[in-house]
């Protein structure tokens, strides 16, 4: 059996061209990749857009370096796109998932319900958005725990933006024993509200009675902050509320029953 070594040494080139192709096209992708996000960020771009174009263009270039690198190995061209496209649509139904994440991935980026840097709540999670990638979005909770939450289930889930707004409300239920006059009460919970400095006059804020419990008058409070301040004006105002009842006297109750006892002639 005589070997042709002309046509090893042929297809030898080509195989050595391929892999050429792949060693310089995959890096100069990623470079590619990288010099696109540098530009968009002196162009100061979104950065949610941002890295979610950044792997979609990069994703584009690795697969025309590999269909280029299997067209020098001397594979035809219109056969490989065949072949891709039929093992895309085998890929496409095992994965029927991660398109709709994709999916759900653009629709998040044209909605533009959060951003990068948001604190949001949706599909029974909640926290800081880190990333917007093709797939999933990172957010970190604020005991920096890391979520990662597919862009599926957030595009199709109620999304609670906590970031979009400059100011937040502060809804408290404070409540006093029946024998506080109204007006007393009202008087210690306003004093230590219009002290406090994070606490916004504009709206102005709101304290009266809305309930009448069991064992307590219940009253609402209701002040605007700055949406970065929303934690520390709600910690700060229940520990100062407390501390003012002590000094006037004014009772924050437990839980009361009164019994009635009847004595019966026997």
């Amino acid at each position: 059996m005589m070997i042709n070594f002309a046509i090893i040494q042929m297809y030898a080139f080509k195989l050595l061209g391929a892999l050429a192709v792949l060693a310089i096209g995959f890096p100069a992708a990623n470079y590619i990749s990288r010099l696109i996000r540098k530009i968009m960020d002196r162009h100061s771009v979104d950065p949610s857009l941002n890295t979610f174009m950044k792997q979609v263009i990069g994703m584009i270039l690795k697969v025309l370096v590999a269909i280029s690198a299997a067209s020098v190995a001397g594979v035809e061209t219109t056969s490989f796109v065949a072949i891709i496209g039929a093992a895309g649509f085998a890929v496409g139904l095992a994965f029927q998932g991660s398109l709709s994440n994709f999916a759900g991935g653009v629709l998040l980026l044209v909605l533009r319900p959060y951003k990068v840097g948001d604190f949001i709540e949706g599909d029974g999670v909640k926290g800081t958005v880190q990333e917007i990638g093709i797939v999933y979005t990172t957010l970190t909770t604020p005991d920096n725990r890391v979520i990662t939450a597919p862009n599926g289930a957030l595009a199709n889930s109620t999304i609670t933006n906590y970031s979009i707004k400059e100011t937040r409300r502060v809804d408290l239920i404070i409540g006093t024993a029946y024998d506080v006059p109204i007006e007393k009460a009202k008087a210690a919970i306003e004093a230590v509200v219009s002290s406090h400095a994070l606490v916004l006059k504009d709206p102005a804020w709101q304290i009266r009675l809305a309930a009448h419990n069991a064992s307590s008058l219940d009253y609402n409070v209701r002040v605007w902050v700055n949406a970065p301040d929303y934690w520390t004006v709600n910690f700060d105002l229940l520990e100062l509320i407390k501390q003012k009842f002590d000094e006037e006297d004014i009772e924050i109750p437990y839980n009361k029953l009164d019994v009635n006892l009847f004595k019966h002639d026997q």
